[in-house]
């Protein structure tokens, strides 16, 4: 039976496991990140479950089935946080997988399938600038090569962080996971106001977006504010306003499906009260489950920033940061999870994912189910972050219900066969 009181308790534990601060900071490979890492890796001990990690440092805590011939379900999420971020992101799902299985020990259920409760590590972009990063190596998609690219603030290579705590960074192939999982699923807080909106207890995700992140450098004319003329300005910032604006108009335009796009990390130079912006630097990530609609919204991005650019007499440049493939759920997992939360008694709905998660890298691999959870004001990488006890424990019971069932030996999804 999933308990209300082991998830306050065990919230509560992680709560004090932080860099001095505000918030919750747990860095991935942080002291603060590998104590939690250690917590949660007695926590998969004390449910039974048979502990070991990968050459990246990611934990899987097994259940052995009735039939160990059998493909697994896996079932995690991760435990390191961003800088001053709350105590619910990731560590909800982490838990849930963990409580599942000390349920099923307490209930005496034996499984066919095996179960494999998973803590993925470095899944924000925080420390290292790229995400996801645990997911990606149990899915074969990290070299040695990316791991010496990718650095933190003080210049540490992310190879050297990995060596530093024992594990295997020039054997990274070995943590690709060896067989096609039966299913994956994820529990999350939703990390947006939606279901609160709503008044729903629970949200099945139906696709989870992609971003693409572009740099626009903006070439004006530094002029004396007070001495130049309206006229015969070559303003950098005023051409950015006018490109903030139109991603915002064209990202709206966007209903169905939705689109979202965001104009930030803003610089100019020089930047004084009495000087006419010349050379200014301005962000834009774009995102969207929709692959066609994300790329319709790029481009008509791209063709206004030519246009105000030719307006105005300023050139603008632009650079890929990057673009990535937006990740669809398979409908049939959808219904399945829909089915479940009815069966509990969770009023539900279906709704993307504006946010990217360890999911997105199984869904291409393996049958793929994400479950949403309010969270207060839709508040997230901030301390402000909550979620009611009470909403997480009824959350688990829907992912038990689903992880039980996808244990059965003869469980198929309906585009793989009937139930």
């Amino acid at each position: 039976m999933i308990s209300i009181q082991r998830f306050t308790e065990r919230l509560a534990r992680l709560s004090a496991i932080t860099a001095p601060g505000r918030g919750i900071t747990r860095l991935a490979f942080t002291d603060e990140d590998w104590a939690g890492r250690a917590y949660m890796i007695s926590l998969m001990r004390e449910a039974g479950l048979a502990v070991r990690e990968d050459a990246f440092g990611n934990v899987i805590g097994r259940r052995e089935g009735t039939r160990p011939d059998l493909a697994p379900v896996l079932c995690g999420s991760h435990g390191d946080s961003v800088p001053e971020g709350g105590n619910f992101d990731g560590i909800c799902g982490t838990l849930a997988a963990i409580e599942l299985a000390q349920s099923m020990q307490e209930d005496g259920w034996r499984n066919e399938r095996p179960y494999e409760a998973v803590l993925f590590m470095c899944e924000e972009s925080s420390r290292f600038g790229a995400a996801t990063l645990g997911s990606r190596a149990m899915c074969g998609e990290l070299s040695p090569r990316d791991l010496l690219t990718y650095h933190d603030k003080e210049g540490r290579a992310l190879y050297d962080v990995l060596k530093r705590r024992g594990l295997d960074p020039d054997h990274i192939e070995r943590a690709k996971y060896p067989v096609r999982p039966a299913a994956f699923f994820e529990m999350h807080i939703e990390q947006g106001r939606v279901l609160e909106h709503e008044r729903k207890k629970a949200g099945v995700v139906t696709g989870i977006a992609a971003p693409t992140r572009l740099r626009f450098r903006i070439h004006g004319h530094p002029d004396h504010s007070g001495a130049a003329p309206m006229t015969l300005r070559h303003d950098g910032l005023a051409a950015a306003a006018e490109l903030i604006l139109a991603v915002e108009r064209i990202a709206r335009s966007h209903a169905d499906p939705p689109v979202v796009g965001t104009a930030s990390t803003l610089r100019l130079r020089p930047n004084a009260i009495n000087v006419v912006p010349g050379e200014v630097t301005l962000g834009v990530d774009i995102r969207s489950i929709s692959a066609e609609a994300k790329a319709d919204t790029v481009r008509r991005v791209l063709d206004e920033a030519e246009a105000i650019g030719a307006r105005r007499q300023v050139p603008f440049d632009v650079d890929w940061m990057s673009d990535e493939r937006p990740v669809p759920i398979r409908r049939d997992v959808v219904d399945f999870l829909m089915d479940c939360c009815a069966a509990e008694g969770l009023p539900a709905m279906t709704l993307p994912s504006g946010a990217g998660h360890d999911a997105m890298h199984w869904a291409e691999r393996c049958p793929t189910g994400m479950l949403f959870l309010p969270c207060r004001n839709g508040v997230s990488h901030n301390p402000d972050e909550y979620a009611e006890v009470e909403d997480i424990a009824g959350a688990a019971r829907v992912l038990e219900r689903a992880v039980r069932q996808a244990l059965r030996a003869d469980f198929h999804f309906r585009e793989e066969g009937q139930r």
